[in-house]
């Protein structure tokens, strides 16, 4: 089984005979405001009818809720060494770049 995944870079150290780059996997979370996400959890517990009555009451008191970005996505962190000449080769990626990666068992 074979995963390729985009991790972007965010540090690198080069220490002129191999440079060291440190990469968080590229996931985006999409911001979600308390209200959508209480709106969605007590709308899967109330019958028909009594969604009807309480969720325009709901959506009232909620109204002012503030958007928060949802964090609850643990990322993969990837540290790789290599000679300075292979970095070289690569293309020189910088900082705030993207590399794939494919993890697989061997």
């Amino acid at each position: 089984m074979s995963e390729r995944i985009a991790y972007k870079i965010q540090q690198i150290i080069d220490n002129s005979q191999a440079v060291q780059m440190t990469m968080i996997e590229d996931v985006q979370t999409e911001p979600l405001s308390q209200k959508q996400m209480i709106m969605e959890n007590v709308g899967k517990k109330l019958d028909s009818e009594t969604k009807g009555q309480v969720m325009p009451l709901l959506e009232a008191i909620l109204q002012a809720q503030p958007t928060i970005k949802l964090k609850s996505y643990a990322h993969t962190t990837v540290s790789i060494t290599m000679p300075k000449n292979r970095y070289e080769k690569m293309g020189r990626p910088q900082v705030g770049e993207k590399l794939y990666v494919d993890l697989k068992k061997y």
